[in-house]
């Protein structure tokens, strides 16, 4: 009866956390509603700056000029409160470590929440100006481009969600190694069938375009090796 309790303490708690990230959700998103227009200019610029001048982004829905800002707004928000629900999931599983254990988990955490910002910032300046830059010089000539807003917000999102969790490749690496699953040496003799999966992740995860797969490939395979790295320099060998 006492475990049960317990037990059901715990969901409490869990509960009470995720109410809180969401709250904390709302509010940042009450804030960003007023300026849910500029957001949505900041988040298209990647786009807007290379589209020719007789070209322009549009909307094929009736309440799409009103729905994509406030959905862009939306994650937007989400996206900047990813740190507190971090510590949320940080604040319910820490009682139950060692002192050891919290100060590994928390590197593996901050690891991820870095290497999470960094994919989405890296898709977002480098990898959307060369896809959409590809995409325009690319058209047939008389083919005037006229990009709907809903579906752009589409595209981005499985960009940024795919670098995002791409990008989190080497601490797996590194997990895997601590923990013993694998090794670094059995994983490096691996390499091949890495790139291979590299490109299948590229091309299941990305839009349905050969240069989205690709860039996601290549960075994916060097997170890898950068995976290795670490594991060499970070983890003692095993006597």
């Amino acid at each position: 009866m006492k475990d049960e309790i317990s037990f059901l303490d715990h969901l409490k708690e869990l509960r009470a956390r995720l109410i809180k990230s969401l709250i904390v959700v709302g509010l940042f998103f009450v804030p960003f509603i007023p300026f849910a227009n500029e957001i949505y200019l900041l988040v298209s610029s990647p786009l807007q700056q290379i589209l020719p001048a007789n070209s322009s982004m549009i909307a094929t829905e009736v309440a799409s000029p009103f729905i994509a800002p406030l959905k862009i707004s939306f994650f937007v928000s989400l996206f900047f409160s990813i740190p507190y629900s971090i510590v949320q999931i940080w604040g319910f599983i820490a009682p139950g470590m060692y002192e050891d254990e919290k100060a590994f988990a928390f590197g593996i955490f901050l690891s991820s929440l870095v290497l999470f910002y960094v994919g989405v910032f890296f898709s977002y300046f480098v990898i959307l100006p060369l896809v959409f830059n590809f995409f325009t010089s690319s058209a047939p000539e008389g083919i005037v481009l006229m990009t709907d807003i809903s579906r752009y917000l589409d595209f981005i999102f499985s960009i940024f969600f795919a670098f995002g969790i791409s990008f989190e490749i080497p601490v797996l690496i590194f997990l895997l190694c601590w923990t013993g699953i694998s090794s670094v040496e059995s994983l490096a003799l691996k390499r091949p069938y890495v790139l291979i999966t590299c490109f299948i992740f590229g091309m299941i995860i990305t839009p349905p375009d050969v240069i989205s797969q690709i860039l996601l490939a290549l960075p994916a395979y060097l997170l890898f090796e950068i995976g290795l790295l670490c594991s060499r320099i970070f983890i003692q060998e095993k006597k």
